[in-house]
């Protein structure tokens, strides 16, 4: 039988987070761009070869869909926006977790925290890629196409370019220079049905 348990994160409960993202960025200094991209891949693998509960594979599913953003080929972010996505990354990248992976059912829940506090300050960014992938998915589909092999098709120049600059428009309106101040965000999407991307977790 389903047990269902809300709880609420005050600002002092949430403070552990930051510091621990602070850290986390701080260590993870020497890293290169594709060693922090591995590091959540990696953590994406060992997820899915371990039983977790529901509410954090969900939440690991969104991870995926951050480091599928900057591995897509067709999606071409810019070094800047890459490096916004990869500063929400670094955390994974930190063998220092809160909790260690390790402890049964509670390993990944502070994996799961982090995941939620990244999609909110991304979710212009994500919002505008899941309208890429779409998009991406519905016109390839028309054109008798396989999603995956499209890459960066000319095709998707145009709608890659105003679904970016949207993106540019609403994190200025909402953010401004003070980008990284969070709003609340509650996922529209269900990604384990969603339309392609390069993914590499998967909900059981």
């Amino acid at each position: 039988m389903p047990l269902s348990i809300s709880f609420e994160l005050s600002d002092q409960d949430l403070e552990h987070f930051v510091a621990a993202q602070r850290g986390a960025t701080e260590a993870a200094a020497n890293k290169s761009q594709e060693e922090i991209i591995r590091a959540g891949e990696e953590l994406l693998k060992q997820a899915q070869a371990t039983p977790v509960p529901d509410f954090i594979s969900q939440r690991l599913t969104k991870l995926d869909n951050l480091i599928a953003m900057v591995r897509d080929e067709g999606w071409s972010l810019s070094e800047e926006d890459r490096k916004r996505v990869l500063a929400a990354l670094v955390y994974f990248a930190d063998p220092a977790d809160v909790i260690p992976d390790s402890v049964p059912v509670l390993g990944y829940l502070d994996d799961a925290i982090m995941i939620e506090l990244c999609v909110r300050d991304l979710k212009h960014e994500i919002d505008a890629y899941d309208d890429f992938c779409d998009f991406r998915e519905s016109e390839a589909r028309r054109l008798g196409l396989d999603p995956a092999t499209v890459g960066s098709a000319d095709w998707l120049e145009s709608r890659r370019v105003e679904l970016q600059n949207r993106m540019h428009q609403r994190r200025e309106r909402d953010f401004g220079a003070g980008y990284g101040a969070s709003s609340g965000y509650a996922s529209r999407r269900n990604y384990a049905a969603s339309s392609w991307r390069p993914s590499i977790f998967r909900v059981r």
